[in-house]
């Protein structure tokens, strides 16, 4: 099956294999991770880009900043969520949204001391099927995937998707409180503080399905900047028996994470198939 461009990218985003020479990473880029004083603001970048960091390829579609999404740039499929929990727990809106040509941008005033969580979540039903030879597409809801598509069609292949990508800013003092997973599809639960991290300290993590360990999986750690090496500086690990893993930081810098995990555990009976995703945005300081 051959992907139009805009359900290409829709695609990437959700995790859904591509070939190496289509390969782009969905990212969120923090103006900074820890702040200090009493006004403090933070401004993020989202985008699908090629090279980490960049801003080279489309914006990340998020439903509720900036543009109506039914008119942001013309593309295609259902955007994602932007959830931003203060260290209390309370909900804060994002100010500032914009949507341009190759990014996503906000502002987070963080008006409390501690630890923010800022998640972008996208969870759905990607299908594909024939109808009079001609493929179509459907991306949607669970609940009404049964509704909206023949469960009889011709080469009818449907995946549940669930993704989320998270990056966490810390004004002051390091909290505990937003750092608690929900227990819905891949999640990172940190041992070491995401906003504690620095070269020459290893920093441990544990990753989570549904609430309990994820073990034996895949983690990428990429560091930010790759289109100025000649090598990705990929650090491949995997997860022990508790979901638990270590990361060695080679230099400072903005990494981005990520994990994939296929299972049965879809949202509809209809659907066979789960494919989640995490992926999050760390700044190592010296």
């Amino acid at each position: 099956m051959v992907l139009s461009r805009k359900w290409l990218v829709l695609a990437l985003c959700l995790g859904l294999p591509v070939s190496a020479a289509q390969a782009h990473r969905a990212w969120l880029l923090p103006s900074a991770t820890v702040l200090s004083g009493d006004d403090v603001w933070v401004t993020v970048d989202a985008a699908v880009s090629n090279d980490l960091f960049y801003f080279e390829h489309f914006p990340l579609r998020i439903a509720n900043i900036g543009t109506p999404v039914e008119t942001a740039g013309g593309r295609g499929g259902r955007p994602a969520q932007l959830v931003i929990t203060a260290p209390d727990g309370s909900a804060v809106e994002a100010q500032n949204g914009s949507i341009g040509r190759y990014r996503s941008t906000f502002d987070v005033p963080l008006k409390q001391k501690g630890t923010y969580k800022l998640a972008v979540t996208n969870d759905g039903i990607f299908a594909s099927y024939k109808d009079g030879g001609q493929t179509k597409r459907w991306r949607g809801k669970a609940e009404d995937f049964a509704k909206e598509v023949p469960q009889n069609a011709e080469d009818l292949r449907a995946s549940f998707m669930q993704t989320r990508m998270e990056v966490f800013v810390t004004a002051g003092k390091p909290t505990e409180e937003t750092l608690k997973i929900t227990g819905s599809g891949l999640e990172l639960a940190p041992v070491t503080h995401p906003n504690d991290l620095n070269v020459g300290s290893d920093a441990t993590f544990q990753m989570m399905l549904d609430g309990r360990p994820a073990s034996n999986l895949k983690v990428s750690v990429i560091p930010g900047g790759n289109r100025y090496r000649d090598k990705l500086g990929e650090m491949t690990l995997t997860t022990d028996a508790d979901g638990k893993f270590t990361v060695k930081w080679p230099e400072p810098g903005m990494y981005w994470m990520e994990a994939n995990v296929r299972d049965d555990k879809a949202a509809a009976k209809e659907v066979k198939q789960r494919r989640a995703g995490y992926t999050a945005t760390l700044e190592v300081l010296p």
